[in-house]
């Protein structure tokens, strides 16, 4: 039976009392970390004594057994480092020895690899017990899953989420494409168990978790769990069929769902529109603005601009460019003086700041979120010889700026 703490700090301050006579005297402090772990140094006693001892407050350490200090070796020739170099003395009153001579070192290093040693026992146990109870499919605590509670310390089935987390698997093999489910949950503002809105990483780990089967997973080894599933074994293993597909085979398909971000907004330098088109080599998808007087066969004279463009190269250079555009002087001042003649509740410091936030915005929008931002804020692209002139929309912007603000304040709130 272990010594309750008490009786060992009466045991401590006797030992001190008895080497009066030595010139021991108590601190007024007590540096104990009950509730702390032996085994790292990243505790607050610790801490604070070790910060006493380099300000010359401390000539003596006195423990009630050496592992109430560390239980780890290395870490525990730290500190003995630091004691040295302080000139201050280690005792352990249940362990006699006296850290100056060479034979009370090598009994404190005999003693310390066998608290590791235990240390590093109890933790196998611990590992083997959870292992054991894993295979019996217990669940052993944790971060607990949309569609679950827990009761009794088990999964119980909560059959509000659990309708939710079927919609979710149903909706994926009717789309094909996290991405388009996740826009789509966003949209209507569902959120996870922590109550924050879910993103396309969150689903692939709902879709991905075999708890959902009734299944207790152990180092990518399934079993059976105790609680009930959610999903059925056909709807589990159509999800997972398209799982299973390339993912770059799926987002071109999320990506031909979506529309090009130009479209009807781009031009050649004869004024003809440039359509979105695209070829597929294996399974890869390659996609281009052509000009109608390409695909209509129409003489255009002697050619100066290019009439076929890569869609992703001349997409990133408008989006490139309207960055560019909005953080200019003059498209700050006008975007200030539409905002004041709107009466608009937008502050000018949040409008400066949203403007200047428009790359971190764009690389979380979504596909669709994007194209509807440019036909805000492009009137026209036009190519030509010297390269691609973007007019952009300057009452669209105020728009936009409003979307980027208003968010923020509501997440503010929240």
């Amino acid at each position: 039976m272990d010594t309750p703490d008490s009786e060992k700090q009466f045991i401590l301050l006797v030992n001190i009392a008895s080497q009066r006579s030595e010139g021991w005297v108590a601190t007024r402090d007590r540096y104990d970390d009950g509730g702390f772990s032996g085994g790292n140094l990243e505790r607050p006693g610790l801490k604070q004594l070790l910060t006493d001892i380099e300000d010359g407050l401390i000539d003596v350490v006195v423990v009630y057994k050496i592992d109430r200090l560390s239980r780890s070796l290395m870490d525990f020739s730290k500190l003995v480092e630091i004691f040295d170099r302080n000139g201050v003395t280690f005792v352990s009153v249940t362990q006699s020895f006296n850290t100056t001579t060479s034979m009370g070192r090598l009994t404190l290093n005999i003693l310390l690899s066998f608290a590791q040693f235990e240390r590093e026992v109890i933790g196998e146990r611990i590992r083997d017990k959870v292992a054991a109870s894993r295979k019996r499919g217990i669940w052993m605590g944790g971060y607990v899953p949309l569609g679950y509670d827990v009761q009794d310390r088990k999964l119980v089935v909560n059959d509000a989420e659990a309708a939710s987390v079927r919609r979710i698997f149903e909706r994926f093999v009717e789309l094909g494409s996290a991405t388009v489910l996740a826009r789509e949950l966003r949209r209507e503002g569902f959120r996870n168990k922590q109550g924050t809105l879910i993103d396309k990483g969150y689903l692939y780990r709902l879709l991905k978790n075999r708890v959902y089967r009734g299944e207790a997973v152990h180092k990518g080894t399934a079993y059976p769990g105790e609680h009930d599933a959610i999903i059925d074994d056909n709807l589990w293993d159509r999800a997972h069929a398209i799982l299973q597909e390339s993912p770059r085979k799926r987002a071109n398909n999320s990506r031909s769902r979506t529309p090009a971000l130009l479209k009807g907004l781009i031009f050649s330098d004869t004024g003809a529109a440039m359509t979105p088109t695209s070829t597929k080599k294996g399974a890869k998808l390659y996609r281009y603005y052509v000009s109608m007087d390409v695909i209509r066969n129409r003489e255009t004279g002697e050619e100066t601009a290019p009439t076929r463009l890569a869609a992703g190269m001349v997409e990133d250079a408008v989006v490139t460019e309207v960055r560019r555009i909005l953080q200019t002087p003059q498209m700050v001042a006008q975007v200030m003086t539409a905002l004041k003649k709107e009466r608009d509740a937008v502050s000018e410091a949040d409008a400066i700041a949203a403007l200047h936030e428009f790359r971190a915005l764009w690389a979380r929008l979504f596909p669709a979120e994007q194209s509807r931002i440019i036909q805000l804020l492009v009137r026209r692209v036009t190519v030509t010889a010297a390269g691609l002139e973007v007019d952009i929309r300057c009452e669209g912007i105020t728009g936009v700026i409003r979307e980027m603000v208003v968010p923020r304040g509501m997440e503010a709130a929240e």
